[in-house]
């Protein structure tokens, strides 16, 4: 069986009138669904495109208005999320390997099909392909992440559509990955979070070239998921040995933790930890453990020591405005 790239853009809507009028069973509405089709040697081979009638959320928001160009009588002959949604995922077929630029948009697909009870073809855990961040990789910093069309100017490549549909902003998404080798591509997964593992021994455990990354199973608050012996630990990344904590996990502001380990043969290791919440207000925990210089290693600790004295600070003096 031939391996398919599937290239895909969504278009969504949310509630015209905010959150009051906002269904807490779908906040993002699916009104357009976009991809391109490229095979393993990165060469266009079909395009799917089609505009869904919306069903929660009859009117588009302001901003919806003012990014894409549909109107009303794009949707009066549209069919629904389900009809499309099938047609879309057969099209795609069973050797489908999913590409974005971005993150949100297979979670909103899932959502989207949970919301309309629709079997979900995806395996878990679902792997896919961020050019967004795999352009970052590539011709970057790793950290950054440029707007589609500031990465199509950064490229040189012209622009011959307009942005901002979701077929135009899926074809040029393959335009990105067709300057990519498929090595390059191939070596940088995303794991999507929509699904989460349901059990310690579902928990995600990921290798990549420079860093490992480990995904939780939900936890009833964040205190449980950080007494997590597999939340905590800091397995080396190269070695997969346990490396010896120099500083312990600490709080660095919001959900987000940092740790300093040493592997004897690695050298040192940066642990970060990101608590996120469910849909039911669950914890989970987002892992990467990464390998790190000497200067970096001692940046940590200044952090870890800056924070410890605003700490002290805030105790004395009950100053909340400290930076």
């Amino acid at each position: 069986m031939q391996m398919n790239y599937i290239v895909l853009d969504l278009e969504w809507n949310q509630c015209p009138a905010g959150k009051a009028g906002e269904n807490a069973l779908l906040r993002f509405e699916i009104i357009e669904i976009g991809a391109v089709k490229l095979d393993a040697s990165l060469t266009l081979t079909d395009r799917f495109r089609e505009v869904i009638r919306p069903q929660v959320y009859h009117s588009l928001h302001y901003k919806t208005k003012e990014i894409i160009a549909l109107r009303a009588i794009d949707f009066k002959n549209a069919r629904t999320f389900p009809e499309v949604a099938q047609d879309f995922l057969d099209w795609c077929g069973e050797d489908a390997v999913y590409c974005t630029w971005g993150t949100a948009d297979l979670t909103e697909l899932q959502q989207n099909m949970a919301y309309y009870e629709m079997p979900s073809p995806f395996p878990f855990p679902l792997l896919y392909y961020d050019i967004q961040k795999i352009f970052s990789i590539v011709y970057e910093d790793r950290k950054s992440r440029r707007a589609l069309e500031s990465a199509i100017d950064f490229l040189g490549i012209p622009k011959a559509i307009p942005f901002h549909s979701a077929l135009s902003d899926a074809h040029y998404t393959s335009l990105i990955m067709q300057r990519l080798a498929p090595e390059q591509i191939l070596r940088n997964s995303s794991v999507d979070y929509y699904r989460l593992p349901a059990n310690r021994r579902q928990e995600i455990h990921l290798s990549y070239e420079t860093y490992a990354k480990f995904v939780s199973r939900p936890f009833s608050d964040k205190i449980q998921a950080m007494r997590d012996r597999n939340v905590i630990s800091t397995p080396c990344c190269k070695c997969k040995k346990t490396a010896q904590k120099k500083i312990r996990w600490f709080p660095v502001g919001g959900s987000n933790y940092f740790c300093l380990a040493y592997c004897e043969e690695h050298g040192y290791l940066k642990g970060k930890i990101r608590l996120r919440h469910t849909r039911d207000n669950l914890c989970y925990a987002i892992k990467t453990v990464k390998t790190i210089s000497p200067e970096e290693a001692y940046e940590i600790r200044e952090k870890k020591e800056v924070l410890k004295l605003k700490r002290r600070l805030r105790r004395k003096y009950g100053d909340n405005r400290l930076p």
